[in-house]
This record gives structure tokens, sequence and C-alpha cells, in this order.
């Protein structure tokens, strides 16, 4: 809880980085933003919502024009199937609603673990687990949290060592953290108020 209370001094008014203003397109960006910048899902996402306001309207898109609109966020034809065959599920199972359980939502195409606890605890304000990308991985070792390279097995580790009410905001703050200081390559660890960090012996 002692990290908690450090990064929260250092981020005070940390949030998620995505635009978004519905579970639907919390899901949609979440699913752009794997290997792109958050800035520019948001820059492609300002239209894309603009034109498509629900599920039904992602589903009954042709999958060219999809992919032609999201193209610049990159791997956009594996993202566009994913946005599409998951919305096509929402429509048929779910009346065009998100599902708000994990189990309903990893069954949506392009939906794992991951994104599911991004739309559950930013899009539904649900804590059910901890949100594990790049940036929590590797300051999670880094800090000793874990010593596991398995996304699985590290959100278990950290759900052990925090409390429920802090899961959600967890996982922003390692976020942010691994985006302004511990950096994969070159972390500033002279700004860093961890003194006890791998990243230190790893230079």
């Amino acid at each position: 809880m002692d990290a908690i209370k450090t990064l929260k001094k250092l981020y005070p008014d940390v949030r998620c980085s995505l635009n978004f203003s519905n579970p639907l397109e919390l899901m949609v960006a979440t699913i752009l933003s794997a290997q792109c910048t958050d800035v520019r899902v948001n820059i492609v996402t300002k239209s894309l919502f603009a034109r498509y306001k629900t599920a039904s309207d992602f589903a009954n898109e042709t999958l060219p024009e999809l992919e032609d609109r999201i193209r610049s966020t990159g791997f956009y034809r594996n993202k566009a199937k994913s946005i599409q065959g998951a919305c096509e599920r929402i429509v048929e199972t779910y009346n065009g609603v998100v599902p708000d359980t994990m189990e309903d939502l990893i069954t949506l195409p392009g939906v794992g673990r991951k994104t599911a606890n991004v739309v559950l605890g930013t899009g539904f304000g649900k804590a059910v687990g901890i949100v594990v990308d790049t940036h929590v991985t590797r300051i999670s070792k880094r800090l000793g949290l874990t010593e596991s390279d398995n996304p699985e097995k590290i959100e278990q580790d950290l759900m052990k060592q925090f409390p429920k009410k802090s899961w959600i905001e967890l996982s922003h703050l390692l976020i942010m953290h691994g985006r302004k200081l511990c950096t994969a390559r070159n972390p500033k660890c002279k700004d860093c108020p961890f003194k006890t960090c791998n990243a230190r012996t790893e230079k």
C-alpha cells in the first residue's frame, strides 16, 4: 500500500488516458491501443466515435471501410476484425449493450482479460482484477511485486498485495509511472522516489 501512496503523490490526477464516453467506446479504444500510443488512438477515435454510436453501427459497417478508418493505429486488419466481431456478438447476445462481467466480456472476439479489466474498472467502476500491460509488468518486476512474466500470474500477485478498492487506481498509477519515469529504456532513476528498485541495478 505504501507504493500506492508514493505513486499518488507523484500523479495525483491520474486517469485513463484514452478518451471515451461509454463502455463501448472504451472497449474499442482499448482494442485500438495495442501496439499504438494513446495519443494516436485518441486522434483516430475522435472521428470514429462521431460516426459509430452503437455496437450495431460497428457491426453493420463494411470491414474494408472500418479498416481504412483505423489504419493509422497499426495492425488495422486484425483490430477491425476484433472490433466488428465483438460488436456483432454484443448485438446478437447482449441486446447491443456491452456486458459488465469478466465471464461475458472475455467471450467477445479481441477481448482478453486485460481489455476486460479496463472496461470493467474504468468503464463500469468494477474492481474485478488489475490491468496488466507492458508498463505494469515492467514496474511490478522492478519494484519486486512479482517475479513472473506471465500477465495472469502478475495480476494474481498484485491482487494479493493490494486492497481491492485500490485495484483500478493502481493500474493507472503504474502505467503512468512507466510512461513518465520508469521507462523501459533509460529509466529516470534520479527522479524516482523508489530507492529500492531493480531498475537501478539494470544500468
